[in-house]
């Protein structure tokens, strides 16, 4: 299967630090499956769908099952990423030492869970946006220690992703204007810094937004605006810079926000408030 954009060296490092938080009491060891299943016993088990969503992460729990049967499991993918799948749908098997299945399986459900619940929230607002030019964006707040994953999600369920971190984008917010001295100010130091680092430009009025744009910023994070502010920052200045709405939007405004001809709607619920989708795994008896 095609990894999606998922960069394996960090996939790796999050499946064996997962094991690791399972693993880590006195013994380092799973005490209830070393007791009860022979060293030597294979098995062969299916995760499946206990309800309806995107499906995001199968790539993720391979590795888990890898890493923690030190590359004997194998795994089989039944479906595709991004795949919509109902309850009860067999999403991959996974064959190998029983012991170590076990020893994985919290650790892969928690992440396909978790990944598959990003994906399903931002498909919803990916199909809310349908037939509007605004593309549903992710935030920075993300779970710690599992942001490459939640954006991975989200870019399965049909959104795309802000910035990585602190590094890759300038992102002038409220706190670094008041601290530069306003708009202008912020602006020409971040440029003469790091010429070749894009800078966007958080405003929150008609103004600002014009002030950023003369300033040379050419991607406008509008925050908290009203849809009529919205739309006069687009008339004056779409086109000229790209134009993000933002602020505690939710499914049932995305749509008027939308309208308002902005190129983005960022939603933080995506990765901070999506809820899991139920996924098991079941050993296959005999």
């Amino acid at each position: 299967m095609e990894d999606g954009g998922l960069d394996l060296l960090e996939v790796t490092r999050i499946a064996r630090a997962t094991l690791a938080e399972d693993l880590g009491g006195p013994s380092g060891v799973d005490v209830t499956s070393v007791a009860t299943i022979p060293e030597d016993a294979v098995a062969t088990a299916d995760l499946v769908a206990r309800e309806s969503g995107v499906i995001a992460g199968l790539p993720v729990a391979a590795m888990v099952f890898e890493a923690a049967s030190n590359t004997a499991a194998t795994f089989e993918y039944l479906v595709e990423e991004g795949t919509e799948v109902g309850p009860g749908t067999v999403l991959g098997t996974v064959s190998g030492p029983a012991r170590a299945l076990l020893t994985a399986e919290r650790s892969a459900l928690n992440l396909i869970c978790r990944m598959s619940g990003v994906a399903t929230h931002t498909r919803a607002f990916a199909r809310a946006l349908h037939g509007f030019k605004a593309t549903v964006l992710d935030t920075r707040k993300t779970t710690p220690g599992l942001r490459h994953l939640e954006k991975y999600a989200v870019r399965v369920g049909g959104g795309d992703n802000k910035r990585m971190g602190l590094y890759d984008v300038a992102m002038i917010k409220d706190n670094h204007i008041i601290a530069a001295g306003g708009i202008t100010a912020a602006y020409d130091r971040v440029r003469a810094a790091f010429p070749d680092v894009r800078v966007q430009v958080e405003v929150t009025t008609v103004e600002e937004a014009v002030e950023a744009v003369k300033a040379g910023a050419d991607f406008l994070l509008c925050d908290n605006m009203s849809t009529q502010a919205l739309t006069q920052v687009v008339s004056q200045v779409g086109g000229v810079a790209e134009l993000e709405a933002t602020g505690n939007i939710t499914l049932s405004t995305a749509l008027n926000y939308a309208k308002t001809g902005v190129d983005y709607i960022s939603v933080g619920a995506l990765t901070h408030s999506s809820p899991i989708v139920d996924i098991a795994l079941d050993i296959r008896e005999g």
